[in-house]
């Protein structure tokens, strides 16, 4: 048996049953995502009240206006500095994660968008509003990493898939809160100021809870041990095994090490190694193409719906009609996540998207729109919680952080132009444009992922040994 101190802490954590300790982990890591995605989904609903007050338009917009194609786009700037800012945040500063620890990131970078995103709600032309969600971008694109990263560490092989499952399934609660909400404030001065700057806001004073409950999670012991820090690590493992075997789940079975990851730092060029370059540009690809259905859809449901000729207060019925399925996807996937290969979920989800899209503009009858909103929101889903927990298996603890980062923040990259893309499209070719670009990234993402190594029920040391 091995005496690698770092790979019995693995193979501890690795063997830990089911319990209510473990799941309470994984509830406080999502409600610390909660309100990232709160700020994340909210931009298609804000949308027709910002357009409507006349925040894109080309003099609203200022020196950015300057550029015919940014002018033309409107409210696609607001997507684009969304994800400028994401891809900044996972690209350049994921690393903060790997050198600083899980938890100390997790926290710092909740405070950043919280505060970025309430100067933002204040803001009064096109412009600095870009400005403003650009900045908190870059706290959301740092938060998302450090979550993920966080989840695979902290979770037992075995139930890694249904962790992600679940950290999804409460994180997409938010997004038909956000929808009703518009829905329900379209219309309204609350406070007196426009519904959308509120509905703003409420994601800030949200976070602020969130912040105060998740000061209880431990650091990641595997992050911990890979620092040399021992000591530190074997403390947390040793009281999340007490916490276990006081709900009567002992006695624990024996700690067995399946493989042992190489020690060290590690850096962001071990990526583009013979080892992992394979998977780098793999899972680079995947993400510039999931991204286009994914948020292509989320952040444009409203404005696609009244391109579909329903007026502009009943898409935001509409749309949280749709909305409401976004958790759904996650729970019934919860049900097979670690049953079936991540693989298979991820381009069986991603096929689904691409036929249920190409339908949605083609439809004209509410009760067809909402139907294919929903499949396609299900879908979009299974496919986020699983990728989501499958990209940050296929890299090593020493550098999963910043690698996660790296292939993440092409993602961020691509739904930036995508915005700026579906916003021509849409006004050009209407929404049979924009079905036919995301048909084709979706089917691109499934010639990408099935290329990618078997993740399912292995340790993490296992699939990086």
């Amino acid at each position: 048996m091995t005496t690698d101190p770092a790979a019995q802490i693995a193979a501890r954590i690795d063997r830990l049953p089911s319990s209510r300790t473990v799941w309470t982990m994984v509830v406080l890591i999502s409600l610390g995502g909660v309100f990232e995605f709160y700020d994340l989904f909210f931009t298609g609903y804000v949308a027709p009240g910002m357009i409507g007050a006349g925040l894109f338009k080309p003099e609203s917009l200022g020196v950015l206006a300057s550029l015919k194609p940014l002018a033309i786009a409107g409210f696609g700037t607001f997507v684009f500095a969304t994800f400028a800012g994401l891809w900044v945040g996972a690209l350049l500063l994921g690393f903060f994660a790997d050198r600083f620890g899980r938890r100390s990131v997790f926290t710092g970078a909740l405070v950043w968008y919280m505060v970025c995103t309430a100067i933002m709600a204040f803001q009064t032309s096109g412009l600095w509003l870009d400005v403003w969600r650009f900045i908190a971008g870059i706290g959301i694109g740092i938060e998302l990493v450090t979550i993920d990263t966080y989840i695979s560490e902290l979770i037992p092989g075995r139930d890694r898939g249904r962790a992600y499952a679940v950290n999804q399934f409460i994180t997409f609660c938010v997004v038909p809160l956000i929808a009703f909400l518009a829905w329900a404030l379209k219309g309204t001065t609350p406070f007196g100021m426009d519904y959308w700057r509120v509905l703003i806001l409420v994601g800030s004073v949200g976070a602020v809870v969130v912040w105060v409950l998740q000061r209880g999670i431990p650091e990641s012991p595997r992050w911990l041990a890979r620092r040399g820090r021992i000591d530190d690590a074997e403390r947390i493992v040793s009281d999340i095994e007490r916490k276990v075997l006081a709900e009567g789940r002992g006695p624990l079975p024996e700690a067995v090490v399946q493989a042992r990851e190489q020690a060290g730092e590690g850096s962001l060029a071990e990526i583009f190694g013979p080892q992992y370059l394979r998977r780098t540009v793999i899972m680079s690809v995947f993400n510039m193409a999931q991204v286009i259905g994914f948020y292509g859809f989320a952040a444009w449901v409203p404005t696609l719906l009244i391109h579909r000729g329903v007026h502009v207060t009943t898409s935001l019925q509409y749309a949280f009609i749709i909305a409401i399925a976004n958790p759904v996807g996650p729970l019934l996937g919860s049900w097979f996540a670690d049953r079936l290969e991540r693989k298979t979920q991820i381009s069986v989800a991603l096929l689904v998207m691409g036929v249920t899209i190409a339908l949605f503009a083609q439809a004209s009858a509410p009760a067809l729109l909402i139907g294919l909103g929903v499949v396609f929101t299900l879908a979009s889903n299974i496919m986020s919680f699983a990728y989501h927990g499958y990209q940050t298996e296929v890299f090593p603890t020493r550098v999963r952080a910043r690698a996660v980062g790296f292939v993440y923040s092409w993602s961020r990259l691509a739904a930036a132009f995508a915005g700026l893309a579906i916003g021509i499209l849409l006004h050009r070719w209407g929404v049979p444009g924009v079905a036919l670009f995301i048909a084709v990234s979706m089917a691109l993402g499934i010639a990408m992922i099935l290329l990618g190594p078997a993740t399912r029920g292995r340790s993490l040391e296992a699939i990086n040994e």
